[in-house]
């Protein structure tokens, strides 16, 4: 892969979770720098299974991946004043853009006024 090609890997990872009455369960989305998408849905509700789905991307698809992460600015935000996880669950969202990575943490949003009544609406 050349110089260029591997400046513009990329990675995205998207989790929401809880642990409950019905164990760890969670829905996560990983798009990887090699193109693949991989998906997983854990629900142990009435004794389901992990579901696991995985998908390779193609290059038109990851570059348009890209643009919306670097036009939605998200890689200037900061988590420092978002709702920390709580027994309701938690969020995650990482990215890496080239040499450039971030990690968010925040509590399961249930509805927009949870994010309206946070202390960084505009941020979360």
């Amino acid at each position: 892969m050349g110089r260029e090609e591997r400046k513009e890997e990329s990675y995205l990872r998207y989790y929401v979770g809880h642990k409950g009455k019905f164990g760890h369960e969670f829905l996560e989305f990983e798009f990887r720098p090699d193109g693949k998408l991989r998906y997983a849905n854990n629900s142990n509700y009435k004794n389901d299974i992990l579901i696991r789905k995985e998908v390779y991307l193609t290059p038109v698809v990851l570059r348009e991946c890209r643009r919306i992460i670097a036009e939605s600015e998200i890689m200037k935000e900061d988590d420092n004043t978002w709702p920390e996880p709580d027994r309701v669950g938690r969020q995650e969202l990482e990215i890496v853009m080239g040499n450039d990575h971030i990690s968010f943490t925040t509590s399961k949003i249930g509805s927009l006024v949870d994010v309206q009544s946070s202390a960084n609406p505009e941020g979360l």
